[in-house]
């Protein structure tokens, strides 16, 4: 009769002591992160969460640059799809005029709309008060004067834009001035701040020429290699200067700031 082998030819039933044991395959586990998002991925979220402020029948100050793009982007959105309705922006900018205009948003402006109910726009640095850099976008006259006017001025940022002190991020600060005699304003605004290591730079465009604002004005950027010790003061001698228009430092404004970061959005109110 034959017999039933339950083991291959090659295997011994012999056992040893000295024999070694079957090799054991390892079970490896790799742990799975979380999608690291990018700057715009952060931007966006942080414009969604800023767009739940906004509900029908409402004046809204529509601001400028890549953040305030978003939010632009989907109040269009929702106005298209119903979900708003009877609403009237008031652009800071030129692009953010021609953007607005090309997703059907009702624009008006400041002479005929002065009472605004809330205006959202990004910033290019928060301080721990809620104080704010903004004007990189070079819009910064008319985004102050569009959220001054407003009930309600809530500001989209990632937190790459956090920083302890105005000036912190040793990127610019700007001051728009007029084009007369700039040189004589930006040797005096270098001079203002010496003490903190300010170099003043007249802002350029992709041309090499100097850039011109939607007002007519040429900008210098200031550079800080320390934070603004008090950025009131220094508010308040930029604007002493003649030929200074507007100054980027917006102090007091900001009711909300709505942050996006890895761990998710979260909101600052003062």
């Amino acid at each position: 009769m034959a017999t039933l082998s339950l083991l291959p030819p090659s295997t011994s039933l012999r056992s040893s002591s000295s024999s070694a044991p079957p090799a054991r395959r390892s079970l490896v586990v790799r742990a799975q992160s979380a999608p690291v998002l990018t700057q715009d991925e952060l931007k966006k979220q942080a414009a969604s969460k800023a767009v739940e402020f906004v509900s029908s029948g409402m004046v809204l100050g529509l601001g400028t640059g890549s953040t305030a793009a978003f939010v632009v982007a989907e109040i269009g959105d929702l106005l298209a799809s119903g979900k708003l309705g009877d609403i009237v922006g008031v652009p800071t900018s030129k692009r953010t005029y021609e953007q607005a205009l090309s997703l059907g948003i009702p624009l008006s402006t400041l002479d005929d709309h002065p009472h605004i109910d809330l205006a959202i726009d990004g910033a290019d640095e928060v301080d721990p008060f809620l104080n704010l850099v903004k004007g990189r976008g070079g819009a910064l006259l008319r985004e102050k004067m569009v959220e001054a006017a407003s009930d309600k001025f809530v500001v989209v940022v990632d937190d790459t834009k956090l920083v302890d002190g105005l000036g912190g991020s040793g990127l610019a600060m700007p001051v728009e001035v007029v084009q007369f005699c700039w040189k004589y304003n930006l040797t005096r605004l270098q001079e203002l701040f010496k003490e903190e290591g300010c170099e003043a730079k007249l802002r350029l465009d992709p041309d090499g020429k100097p850039y011109v604002t939607d007002n007519s004005n040429f900008i210098v950027d200031l550079y800080f290699s320390t934070p603004i010790r008090d950025a009131s003061a220094a508010g308040r001698e930029i604007s002493a200067f003649e030929g200074v228009v507007e100054h980027g430092l917006f102090l007091d404004m900001a009711t909300e700031v709505i942050i996006a970061g890895s761990g998710g959005v979260s909101i600052k109110t003062k």
